[in-house]
């Protein structure tokens, strides 16, 4: 009897279906996070099985071969799946208009479901179908199938904690109310602070009635409406010790796991959806290493904002009149008003600075010369500079990066914001008193080293074998129903 039931254990096998956007900040995450459940194994020994779904644009960007554009097109890693999902369009743009929101997703539903219909015919049902972020076509499915949902919240619990009570709890009016005034202060229910509307993320304080203001608006707005009612589980790429209030009002509302860092190590494959081979990565690690210990200043604000050249110019020179050496990432799309700017950057780039269109970020942040991170403070770079130990110059731009600044300033003191001239603008002179700040001799300088040092130490003992993030996502696998084969 005993070996019969042994035999029956090892059957059970949990498959997760993680379905990501299309955009470099939730690709890398996602697929960190498929890889850990895969290698965890199943709550009785048997197997994880974990399958990655992209946008059908994105997927031939990272697999590109003839095969790439077929409707039932798979690959894997060797670890986890891949499979790309079709929103009817599949050329990467986002939707126009609430009418072209509805076809994307019901084309998104039907291609999801398609592939999850095709999963359960290879003998790999999806037993849990998840989501980064907010997905409502995701949530189409899971009604429709009648599996668990699983929401990998890629932010903060705090940015968790004022989306539930926006558009659960009915704050969305006392934000509206007040959302001209940007020193105004409100409280939100179990967040260790106030905030004024100027630290709460752009898309809640976009009273512009802009298209995208109104897809943010009404997609976050059903997606949190159904996690109040049927409250699903979410993983939130946080620490216990960074965010233990917004955590503890969460778990009044929904099952909430703590899984960072999920951001690999440096040594890992990534996913790079803009140019990068070998040969740029063996002239940036390169240059890097001629350089002394904790001397170079690191410049990138990821993968979605663009910058005037004007912005440009004044973040270059302000580099110039820090006088330390410094490693600048910009995309050759990443200048609004100057195509080529990025190469004439590169061109006139003296001895003391490198400027390179894309890197593998993590690893230049793990690197000994970099002491300093100049970043758009969106939560992958946040967490990869914690994970890092590396003290951070915050110039936020959108989304939930305004939140993040003031964490990292003023409750984990890792870093300081920069702040931008009554035009918005980041001037040289600014910049550069930042990077002093932080990378000088004074005590707060010294000060923020330390607690980067400290914070370094708590995320990467999270991360070892046996940590946090692992004991996490053990009970998470067990808390979802597993399937009987």
């Amino acid at each position: 009897m005993a070996d019969d039931e042994g035999r029956h254990q090892r059957k059970i096998r949990h498959h997760f279906l993680l379905v990501s956007y299309g955009f470099q900040s939730h690709i890398n995450p996602g697929r960190v996070l498929a890889h850990r459940l895969a290698r965890l194994g199943g709550v009785d020994g048997g197997p994880i099985s974990v399958t990655l779904s992209v946008p059908a644009a994105t997927y031939r960007c990272m697999f590109p071969s003839p095969d790439a554009d077929a409707a039932e097109a798979t690959t894997t890693d060797g670890v986890i799946s891949y499979v790309p999902y079709s929103d009817g369009v599949d050329d990467g743009s986002m939707p126009r208009d609430a009418a072209d929101r509805a076809v994307r997703r019901r084309a998104t539903s039907a291609s999801l479901s398609a592939a999850a219909a095709r999963l359960a015919g290879s003998g790999r049902p999806v037993t849990c179908i998840m989501c980064t972020v907010v997905s409502l076509p995701v949530v189409d499915v899971a009604r429709e199938l009648d599996i668990p949902v699983a929401v990998y919240w890629i932010q903060t619990a705090t940015l968790l904690a004022i989306n539930y009570h926006y558009f659960v709890h009915g704050y969305s009016e006392l934000v509206a109310a007040h959302a001209a005034d940007p020193a105004h202060e409100l409280r939100l229910p179990g967040l260790s602070r106030p905030l004024q509307i100027s630290n709460l993320p752009s898309y809640l304080t976009d009273m512009s009635g802009s298209e995208s203001a109104k897809a943010f608006s009404e997609v976050f707005q059903e997606f949190f409406q159904y996690m109040g009612q049927w409250q699903p589980k979410v993983l939130v790429a946080t620490l216990d010790e960074l965010e233990p209030d917004a955590l503890a009002e969460m778990k009044r509302h929904v099952e909430v796991f703590t899984v960072a860092p999920m951001v690999g190590s440096s040594t890992e494959a990534r996913i790079h959806l803009f140019k990068h081979d070998s040969a740029d990565k063996k002239r940036y690690m390169g240059w890097l290493q001629a350089h002394p210990e904790k001397s170079v200043v690191y410049v990138s604000f990821g993968s979605l904002s663009k910058y005037t050249k004007h912005q440009m110019d004044e973040i270059v020179g302000g580099l110039r009149q820090c006088g330390r050496p410094y490693l600048l990432v910009v995309r050759r799309d990443g200048i609004a008003d100057d195509d080529d700017e990025s190469g004439s950057l590169e061109k006139s780039t003296q001895s003391q600075g490198m400027v390179v269109d894309w890197c593998n970020q993590l690893e230049v942040l793990s690197h000994p010369a970099v002491g300093c991170f100049v970043s758009h403070c969106g939560w992958n770079s946040t967490m990869e500079a914690m994970v890092s130990g590396v003290p951070i110059v915050g110039v936020p731009n959108m989304f939930d990066q305004p939140t993040n600044v003031l964490f990292i300033e003023e409750e984990w003191e890792v870093g300081i914001k920069a702040e931008r001239s009554g035009d918005g603008v980041l001037m040289g002179t600014e910049l550069a008193r930042c990077v002093e700040l932080v990378m000088g001799e004074g005590a707060k300088a010294m000060a923020i080293r330390e607690k980067a040092k400290a914070l370094k130490e708590v995320a990467q003992a999270a991360a070892g074998v046996g940590g946090s993030a692992e004991r996490n996502l053990r009970d998470f696998v067990k808390a979802i129903p597993c399937q009987n084969q």
